[in-house]
């Protein structure tokens, strides 16, 4: 999980409008306070779905859908932590975000 005293969220904009996305279930982001809700692996690993159609009822509580086009992601982190692993100091930090898969 991202190195944050408070919360942290990834929210999906439209790579055309630069708006948020209309979706059948209503979401626009996936958060921190949503973490409850949300299956985790085995490792305690967290894998959100960002698609079109939905990953099957057993993965819907992780999923973020995307239109089928060209979008963007946003990762916010409030209040970042100071000590390892961190964000900062700012371009030296030791905790990268996961870079996002695309699986076919």
């Amino acid at each position: 999980m991202p190195p944050v005293n408070a919360f942290w969220s990834v929210t999906m904009y439209d790579g055309k409008t630069q708006l948020l996305i209309k979706n059948p279930i209503n979401r626009y982001l996936i958060n921190s306070p949503m973490l409850s809700a949300m299956k985790r692996g085995a490792d305690g690993s967290l894998t959100i779905y960002v698609q079109n159609q939905s990953p099957g009822p057993e993965r819907e509580s992780n999923w973020l859908p995307a239109p089928n086009g060209p979008v963007y992601l946003v990762m916010r982190l409030y209040w970042p932590k100071t000590e390892p692993p961190s964000l900062l100091p700012i371009g030296h930090g030791t905790w990268q975000p996961p870079p996002v898969v695309a699986v076919s």
